[in-house]
């Protein structure tokens, strides 16, 4: 491809709202641009990179035995409605309604679709187990798009869905994806983690997410480095340690906290420390007010504590209600004599002994307190987030917590749409059964970003062999160099009649800005026709190295071809 007759521009300036590399890149590197918030159009680079990531998805997926369909976007609500997520999916679902009044939605996942078609055209055990996917654009209205493609309203999925007779089949049929999502990501030549997660809004039995590690990333994962267990911190569970347990239990005081709100506030006027004080916080968990307590430096679980109500919404109460349920002001809160609707207490801190809480009137607070003895719970839970130094869930040593991007997410949803579908088949006995279903999906433009962001430097984009949208990019020093242009234009023929895909840089611009946008847009292998063409030499350099070495002209097809060869085995 030449440039001078490509669709290509770069941009020199990093947009003000892109703020992760990948995005800056993106838009940089002009591989996208940007319609409206969260929606981009692809240009031609950025085309060919997608489309090779899906190939190797594709691939992988294919030699797994899934096969390919393509479903509809545009989805009704009546299916949505026969399982029960019209209502509960949340304001992330577009919905729209046709001319005759008839409610639809874009597809923000297609779970029901899938199980409709399959409960439609199964029968017997015989037709099963079957693993049918599709790569497709989706559509979730973010309530704030951000980082570019990582979280954006439209979006490009793989998203597949196996079929078994048995939980035995769908072990297998899981442990295939898994495979294959690893294949996959390697082929990426990305690193990453496969934790342990919540299943979330998608339900179903057990759940594995693919994280590839990142600094930007907006998950976090709680990894052992001694035993390998990894999980996203909302599944993560924590270990109790002894607080104090060796001490006899006190007399509980009441004491005066004038104008002292605050864990580090309450840390100076007690002269103590964090793992003292356990905080009384009050959520509105759908229709109800619930008090949650903590260890005074530990954070609530937001997911565990989402999962324990099977709430759809949840959210800190505002400060009237809290003023209503404690009889005191913001900064008081405490379990005795609170009237709220629940009280759920961090299993940490039923083991704790001697704290000090709120008292429920403004400016005081009780030290020694005692779980069991003076107050106690309609609920004692895991709802706290794990953190770095905290016992491994798995052997006990200390956890390590590092920021991770999620590019796949695989589940065992079980019979939670075939049972509310009513996609059965008949057993050798002639039987009804629901069929056991599993869901696997990997977001592709999530995949791209998640390369650029393992892989980029202070010059732009490096892309692994395996996704670039060209392998070569050929640089003509010279367009007043008739004899630059004749052996560019000889290299570029022979490279791509043996399958390479090559770009000519021919454009009538300086070296420089060649060189410049070449580093930018991240080609694998970059070579120079120059000066020293007249010697019968070219410039050979690698996007990840530092030196470019000569090499004699007459070489150069058969090099560029061993070093893609070598990459991509």
């Amino acid at each position: 491809m030449k440039m001078s007759e490509m669709f290509f521009t770069t941009l020199r300036e990093t947009p003000s709202e892109a703020e992760i590399p990948s995005h800056q890149l993106m838009l940089r590197a002009g591989l996208m641009r940007k319609l409206a918030s969260g929606i981009y159009n692809y240009l031609p680079l950025g085309k060919r990179v997608l489309k090779k990531v899906e190939e190797i998805v594709r691939e992988e997926m294919d030699k797994t035995g899934a096969q390919e369909i393509l479903a509809s976007a545009l989805l009704p609500a009546e299916l949505w409605k026969e399982t029960g997520r019209w209502d509960v999916f949340g304001p992330e679902m577009f919905k729209l309604k046709d001319r005759n009044e008839r409610e639809f939605c874009l597809g923000p996942t297609h779970e029901e679709i899938f199980t409709d078609i399959v409960r439609n055209e199964i029968k017997s055990y015989k037709q099963l187990p079957f693993n049918l996917y599709q790569i497709q654009t989706k559509y979730r209205d973010e309530k704030r798009p951000r980082f570019g493609v990582m979280r954006s309203r439209e979006f490009i999925m793989k998203d597949a869905y196996s079929f078994d007779k048995d939980w035995d089949g769908l072990d297998i049929s899981y442990k295939k994806m898994y495979d294959a999502y690893c294949a996959i990501f390697d082929r990426c030549d990305l690193k990453y983690w496969v934790v342990d997660a919540d299943t979330g809004a998608m339900g179903g039995k057990d759940s594995n997410e693919f994280m590839v590690s990142s600094d930007v990333g907006e998950a976090e994962v709680a990894y052992c480095d001694e035993c390998g267990y990894a999980a996203n911190i909302e599944k993560a569970p924590c270990v109790n340690r002894p607080i104090h347990a060796e001490e006899a239990e006190k007399e509980i005081k009441k004491v005066a906290t004038p104008d002292v709100k605050t864990v580090d506030e309450l840390m100076h006027f007690f002269n103590t420390t964090a793992d003292r004080f356990v905080k009384t916080l009050i959520y509105a968990i759908d229709d109800k007010a619930v008090a949650v307590m903590l260890r005074g430096d530990r954070e609530v679980n937001i997911t565990k504590l989402q999962n324990l109500f099977k709430a759809s919404a949840i959210e800190m109460a505002d400060r009237n209600t809290v003023e209503n349920v404690t009889g005191a002001e913001v900064g008081f809160a405490g379990p005795i004599n609170i009237n709220v609707d629940a009280l759920v207490v961090d299993d940490e801190v039923a083991h704790m002994k001697n704290f000090i809480i709120g008292a429920n009137e403004t400016g005081y607070h009780y030290e020694n307190v005692n779980y069991g003895r003076d107050f106690k719970a309609d609920v004692v839970a895991d709802i706290r987030n794990i953190e770095v130094g905290d016992p491994c869930p798995k052997c006990g040593k200390p956890i390590n917590i590092a920021r991770g991007i999620e590019v796949g997410h695989i589940f065992k949803l079980g019979t939670k749409y075939t049972e509310a579908l009513g996609a059965t088949y008949l057993d050798e006995n002639g039987q009804e059964q629901p069929i056991i279903m599993g869901c696997y999906g990997i977001g592709i433009n999530r995949t791209v970003a998640a390369i650029i962001e393992q892989h980029h430097d202070d010059r732009g984009i490096i892309w692994p062999m395996s996704v670039t949208p060209y392998h070569v990019i050929i640089v003509v020093a010279s367009n007043y160099q008739p004899e630059q242009i004749q052996a560019a234009e000889k290299i570029h023929y022979e490279l791509v009649s043996r399958g390479i895909e090559v770009l000519l840089d021919d454009r009538d611009e300086r070296a420089g800005v060649k060189f410049n946008d070449a580093d930018l847009i991240g080609i694998p292998i970059r070579i120079t026709v120059g000066k020293k063409i007249s010697a019968g030499m070219v410039e050979f350099k690698r996007r990840d190295k530092a030196d470019s070495i000569d090499i004699p002209v007459s070489d150069i097809v058969d090099k560029v071809i061993a070093e893609i060869k070598h990459e991509l085995a």
